[in-house]
Protein backbone atom coordinates (compact mmCIF):
# COMPACT_ATOMS: atom_id res chain seq x y z
CA UNK A 1 0.00 0.00 0.00
CA UNK A 2 0.94 3.61 -0.92
CA UNK A 3 2.05 5.82 2.12
CA UNK A 4 -0.52 7.87 4.14
CA UNK A 5 0.58 10.44 6.19
CA UNK A 6 3.71 12.22 6.49
CA UNK A 7 3.90 13.34 10.20
CA UNK A 8 6.88 16.54 10.83
CA UNK A 9 7.95 17.40 13.98
CA UNK A 10 10.20 20.21 15.00
CA UNK A 11 10.92 23.07 17.50
CA UNK A 12 13.81 25.80 18.05
CA UNK A 13 14.79 26.34 13.97
CA UNK A 14 12.08 24.69 12.87
CA UNK A 15 10.29 27.62 10.89
CA UNK A 16 13.76 28.22 8.74
CA UNK A 17 13.68 24.04 8.40
CA UNK A 18 10.05 23.84 7.08
CA UNK A 19 10.43 26.46 4.62
CA UNK A 20 13.58 24.90 3.05
CA UNK A 21 11.78 21.70 3.05
CA UNK A 22 8.19 22.44 2.38
CA UNK A 23 9.55 24.76 -0.49
CA UNK A 24 11.21 22.29 -1.92
CA UNK A 25 8.10 19.71 -2.38
CA UNK A 26 5.76 20.31 -5.61
CA UNK A 27 2.24 21.15 -5.74
CA UNK A 28 1.05 17.69 -6.75
CA UNK A 29 2.38 15.73 -3.54
CA UNK A 30 0.35 12.93 -3.45
CA UNK A 31 0.40 12.36 0.53
CA UNK A 32 -1.11 14.57 3.32
CA UNK A 33 1.30 16.41 5.66
CA UNK A 34 1.11 17.24 9.53
CA UNK A 35 3.24 19.97 11.14
CA UNK A 36 4.13 19.98 14.75
CA UNK A 37 5.93 23.05 15.69
CA UNK A 38 6.18 23.98 19.09
CA UNK A 39 5.00 27.39 20.01
CA UNK A 40 3.59 29.83 22.56
CA UNK A 41 0.38 29.25 23.39
CA UNK A 42 -0.74 32.74 22.45
CA UNK A 43 0.72 32.64 18.48
CA UNK A 44 -1.42 33.63 15.97
CA UNK A 45 -2.13 31.98 12.63
CA UNK A 46 1.83 33.75 11.83
CA UNK A 47 3.34 30.24 11.44
CA UNK A 48 0.83 29.01 8.40
CA UNK A 49 1.48 32.06 6.73
CA UNK A 50 5.07 31.96 6.31
CA UNK A 51 4.68 28.68 5.34
CA UNK A 52 2.48 29.50 2.75
CA UNK A 53 4.79 32.32 1.68
CA UNK A 54 7.04 29.75 0.73
CA UNK A 55 5.62 26.51 -0.90
CA UNK A 56 3.09 25.98 -3.65
CA UNK A 57 1.17 23.53 -1.68
CA UNK A 58 -1.80 24.58 0.45
CA UNK A 59 -1.12 25.57 4.23
CA UNK A 60 -3.98 25.20 6.70
CA UNK A 61 -4.08 25.74 10.42
CA UNK A 62 -5.97 22.68 12.06
CA UNK A 63 -9.75 22.80 12.88
CA UNK A 64 -10.76 19.86 14.76
CA UNK A 65 -12.02 17.09 12.59
CA UNK A 66 -10.34 18.64 9.91
CA UNK A 67 -10.31 16.17 6.92
CA UNK A 68 -6.58 15.15 6.06
CA UNK A 69 -6.04 15.92 2.22
CA UNK A 70 -3.24 15.17 -0.21
CA UNK A 71 -0.87 17.88 -1.09
CA UNK A 72 -2.14 19.88 2.01
CA UNK A 73 0.42 21.02 4.81
CA UNK A 74 -2.21 20.59 8.04
CA UNK A 75 -0.14 23.06 11.19
CA UNK A 76 -0.88 22.07 14.30
CA UNK A 77 -2.50 25.05 16.08
CA UNK A 78 -1.24 26.55 19.17
CA UNK A 79 -1.98 24.95 22.69
CA UNK A 80 -3.69 21.97 21.42
CA UNK A 81 -2.62 18.76 21.03
CA UNK A 82 -3.31 16.93 17.42
CA UNK A 83 -3.95 13.20 17.50
CA UNK A 84 -4.79 11.23 14.36
CA UNK A 85 -7.42 9.13 13.07
CA UNK A 86 -8.05 7.59 9.84
CA UNK A 87 -7.94 10.47 7.36
CA UNK A 88 -8.84 13.34 9.48
CA UNK A 89 -7.50 15.45 12.80
CA UNK A 90 -8.77 15.55 16.21
CA UNK A 91 -7.70 18.31 18.75
CA UNK A 92 -7.54 18.15 22.52
CA UNK A 93 -6.73 19.97 25.49
CA UNK A 94 -5.00 17.74 27.64
CA UNK A 95 -2.03 19.20 29.67
CA UNK A 96 1.50 19.69 28.15
CA UNK A 97 3.43 16.68 27.05
CA UNK A 98 7.39 17.16 27.80
CA UNK A 99 6.03 20.88 28.73
CA UNK A 100 5.09 21.90 24.82
CA UNK A 101 0.77 21.43 23.78
CA UNK A 102 1.21 20.57 20.75
CA UNK A 103 2.97 17.74 21.56
CA UNK A 104 5.21 16.19 18.90
CA UNK A 105 5.08 12.65 20.72
CA UNK A 106 1.43 12.80 21.21
CA UNK A 107 0.79 13.37 17.38
CA UNK A 108 3.04 11.05 16.52
CA UNK A 109 2.10 7.86 18.72
CA UNK A 110 -1.66 8.58 17.06
CA UNK A 111 0.09 8.21 13.69
CA UNK A 112 1.55 5.16 15.01
CA UNK A 113 -1.41 3.81 15.95
CA UNK A 114 -3.64 5.01 13.30
CA UNK A 115 -1.60 4.47 10.24
CA UNK A 116 1.28 2.27 11.08
CA UNK A 117 3.48 1.02 8.39
CA UNK A 118 1.65 3.56 5.80
CA UNK A 119 3.31 6.42 8.02
CA UNK A 120 6.45 8.28 7.20
CA UNK A 121 7.90 10.20 10.15
CA UNK A 122 10.59 13.78 9.97
CA UNK A 123 12.31 14.85 13.35
CA UNK A 124 13.85 18.24 12.35
CA UNK A 125 15.67 20.70 14.31
CA UNK A 126 14.60 21.26 17.89
CA UNK A 127 15.98 22.13 21.61
CA UNK A 128 14.85 19.44 23.66
CA UNK A 129 13.64 15.30 23.03
CA UNK A 130 9.72 15.85 22.22
CA UNK A 131 9.68 13.87 19.30
CA UNK A 132 12.04 10.98 19.91
CA UNK A 133 9.55 8.57 21.94
CA UNK A 134 7.18 8.88 18.71
CA UNK A 135 9.35 8.31 16.43
CA UNK A 136 10.23 5.10 18.28
CA UNK A 137 6.44 4.27 18.34
CA UNK A 138 6.42 4.74 14.69
CA UNK A 139 9.25 2.43 13.96
CA UNK A 140 7.97 -0.31 16.04
CA UNK A 141 5.12 -0.45 14.01
CA UNK A 142 7.02 -0.36 10.64
CA UNK A 143 6.58 3.42 9.68
CA UNK A 144 9.68 5.07 7.90
CA UNK A 145 11.70 7.30 10.10
CA UNK A 146 13.34 9.93 9.22
CA UNK A 147 15.94 12.48 11.05
CA UNK A 148 17.54 15.56 9.83
CA UNK A 149 20.99 15.55 9.75
CA UNK A 150 22.09 17.02 13.17
CA UNK A 151 24.69 18.99 11.51
CA UNK A 152 22.76 20.55 9.38
CA UNK A 153 20.32 21.21 12.30
CA UNK A 154 20.21 24.76 13.75
CA UNK A 155 20.02 23.11 17.05
CA UNK A 156 21.36 19.58 16.80
CA UNK A 157 19.45 18.30 20.47
CA UNK A 158 16.25 16.95 18.65
CA UNK A 159 17.36 14.83 15.69
CA UNK A 160 20.02 13.58 18.25
CA UNK A 161 17.50 12.67 20.51
CA UNK A 162 15.38 11.05 17.79
CA UNK A 163 18.54 8.98 16.51
CA UNK A 164 19.48 7.51 19.79
CA UNK A 165 15.72 6.20 20.01
CA UNK A 166 15.38 4.95 16.56
CA UNK A 167 18.97 4.04 15.35
CA UNK A 168 17.98 2.77 12.31
CA UNK A 169 16.57 5.72 11.57
CA UNK A 170 17.65 7.37 8.07
CA UNK A 171 19.89 10.39 8.76
CA UNK A 172 19.48 13.09 5.84
CA UNK A 173 20.83 16.42 5.63
CA UNK A 174 18.11 19.46 5.33
CA UNK A 175 18.28 19.69 1.66
CA UNK A 176 17.95 16.35 0.57
CA UNK A 177 14.76 15.93 2.54
CA UNK A 178 12.16 16.87 0.49
CA UNK A 179 13.54 14.94 -2.44
CA UNK A 180 13.89 12.12 -0.21
CA UNK A 181 9.71 12.35 0.55
CA UNK A 182 8.97 12.53 -3.35
CA UNK A 183 11.03 9.31 -3.78
CA UNK A 184 8.98 7.96 -1.04
CA UNK A 185 5.65 8.88 -2.38
CA UNK A 186 5.84 6.65 -5.42
CA UNK A 187 7.13 3.88 -3.16
CA UNK A 188 4.49 0.97 -1.67
CA UNK A 189 5.18 1.30 2.43
CA UNK A 190 5.82 -2.25 3.78
CA UNK A 191 6.30 -3.41 7.50
CA UNK A 192 9.82 -3.14 8.16
CA UNK A 193 11.99 -4.75 11.57
CA UNK A 194 13.20 -1.09 12.50
CA UNK A 195 15.44 -0.91 16.17
CA UNK A 196 13.52 1.47 18.54
CA UNK A 197 13.92 2.28 22.07
CA UNK A 198 11.44 -0.35 24.31
CA UNK A 199 10.03 2.57 26.37
CA UNK A 200 6.57 1.97 25.44
CA UNK A 201 4.71 4.37 27.61
CA UNK A 202 2.99 7.00 26.20
CA UNK A 203 0.50 9.69 27.18
CA UNK A 204 -3.32 8.57 27.10
CA UNK A 205 -5.60 11.78 26.21
CA UNK A 206 -9.13 12.47 25.78
CA UNK A 207 -10.32 14.38 22.73
CA UNK A 208 -11.77 17.42 22.75
CA UNK A 209 -15.46 17.37 21.79
CA UNK A 210 -16.05 18.81 18.71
Amino acid sequence: MPYSIVAVGTSWGGLSAMRQLLGALPRGFPIPIIVVQHRAKDSDLLLSQLLQDSTDLKVCEIEDKDVLQPGRVHVAPADYHVMLELGFASLTVEGPVRFSRPSIDVTFDSVADTYGPAAIAVVLTGANEDGARGLAQIARRGGRALVQDPKTAEIPIMPQAAIRAVPSAEVVPLDMLAPRLIELSREQSEPRLIEASRDDSKPRLERRPA
